[in-house]
């Protein structure tokens, strides 16, 4: 029972998930926008993290952020979620932009070869689609 309770999301939650991921998303945005308004970026956290379980599930988030390979990334990713909260917001986002590079390196050659493949404009297909051959898919 315990399992099935933390399960992947059903499809309905998946949607709600994807709208929490977009408004915090939003959030993150408009508080930077505005002057790093800490609450507005904290809000947008705590919407895209929940968004995030939505999606995955509470499991699959879990196992994802608590790799041993990756727990280097989510110290910082946390930890400036910790320094946002706290309201200071610079810094918080310095430290959650290198968290975020940390823990999603192996999925931005991915996601530069798809957008190549997507733009029709020839000099920034040329260049996304180098920039999604030149990472190493670790």
């Amino acid at each position: 029972m315990w399992s099935q309770a933390f399960a992947p999301a059903l499809p309905f939650s998946t949607g709600i998930g994807v709208g929490l991921v977009g408004f915090g998303l939003f959030f993150l945005l408009f508080g930077i926008l505005l002057y790093f308004d800490s609450v507005l970026m904290a809000f947008g956290n705590l919407l895209f993290l929940s968004g995030l379980v939505f999606i995955i599930g509470f499991r699959r988030t879990f196992t994802f952020f608590f790799q041993r390979s990756k727990l280097k990334g989510t110290s910082f990713f946390f930890g400036g979620l910790i320094v946002v909260l706290m309201r200071w917001p610079i810094l918080g986002m310095l430290l959650e932009a290198y968290g975020f590079i940390s823990l999603f390196r192996s999925f931005f050659p991915v996601a530069f070869g798809f957008l190549g493949s997507l733009a029709n404009i020839p000099l920034l297909s040329q260049l996304l689609q180098k920039m999604g051959d030149s990472g190493s898919m670790v």
